[in-house]
């Protein structure tokens, strides 16, 4: 299959990107700089600047996981614009490249695997969330609709759409871990707040196999839990990765502290949800990394 994928060049798309050529796929991938991108992606990849670029490189399949960090600064309303339109404008693009082949007489793509994150929800406290939990109006849950939202347009021309709700990705170099391991390397790590909040978490290796498994089961679609079996507190996380490293982490950080720091922010850290992969489970999909535990040993060692 061609498979397209915004983001390619990712944290997550990278590892995607890897995995679908090693199983006989050929990867598109967007870039705004195709040759700054060229040696992190495998040999072969065809890298263009703008989805519309693939109109006569028709994809059967669209893997969507472009957008700027949220954690990447406080949430001024400059700062809320860049997030929304950095996820629905290439969103959109993709519904207009699906609209296209179909107007033209092509084939739009089967399938639209399309990302989303666990903000959906909202603060959710300790209740369990799945598929079916009503979300906690929020800018994170307002972030994620608009998103979601757009890339179901894509359903009026054919392409089935599946959209996940992805955790905390997990693995090395990059992600949630890159930013949390020095300070727990050097004993100093601590939990956030009272430490009480959900943190979804998902190892990447699975969270790719998701995607895969989304691309091919042609009878799913809506919108799937993309996190681990297994949630934890943040106070569980930060014990359990001070486990693995065989350090101290004595040294919380305060609520306050936070709130100050980051603004609005800061709820990222501090309010979280006990989110599940209902969907995902019952339709078959296996994890091979359902605890946080046997995550972090993978990874660590």
């Amino acid at each position: 299959m061609r498979v397209l994928i915004t983001g390619g060049s990712g944290f997550v798309g990278q590892r995607l990107c890897q995995r679908l050529v090693e199983a006989g796929h050929r990867v598109l991938v967007v870039s705004r700089d195709p040759e700054a991108v060229r040696s992190r992606l495998p040999k072969g990849a065809d890298i263009r600047r703008s989805v519309l670029d693939f109109v006569d490189t028709p994809p059967e399949a669209i893997v969507n996981l472009a957008g700027e960090s949220i954690a990447a600064g406080r949430w001024s309303d400059s700062q809320k614009e860049r997030l929304i339109d950095s996820r629905v404008n290439i969103t959109r693009d993709l519904v207009i490249l699906c609209e296209q082949l179909k107007l033209t007489g092509g084939k739009p793509p089967r399938v639209m695997v399309s990302g989303s994150a666990m903000g959906y929800y909202g603060d959710q406290g300790d209740r369990e969330v799945t598929e079916q939990t009503h979300a906690h109006d929020e800018f994170a849950h307002r972030l994620c609709k608009r998103w979601e939202d757009t890339a179901r347009e894509a359903e009026d021309f054919g392409t089935r759409v599946a959209l996940l709700r992805i955790g905390l990705v997990l693995d090395n170099g990059g992600g949630s871990l890159q930013k949390m391991l020095p300070p727990f390397k050097l004993g100093v790590g601590g939990r956030f707040g009272d430490g009480r909040q959900f943190m979804p978490w998902v190892h990447r290796e699975d969270l790719v196999r998701m995607i895969q498994f989304l691309i091919e089961r042609d009878d799913l679609s809506g919108p799937f839990n993309g996190s681990a079996p297994h949630p934890v507190t943040n106070a569980e996380f930060t014990r359990i990765l001070a486990k693995q490293l065989g350090r101290p982490a004595r040294l919380p950080v305060p609520a306050i502290a936070l709130e100050t720091m980051f603004g609005e922010m800061s709820r990222l850290l501090l309010t979280g949800a006990d989110m599940r992969p209902a969907r995902l489970l019952e339709a078959g999909f296996e994890f091979r990394f359902e605890t946080l535990e046997k995550a972090l040993a993978d990874i660590l060692n």
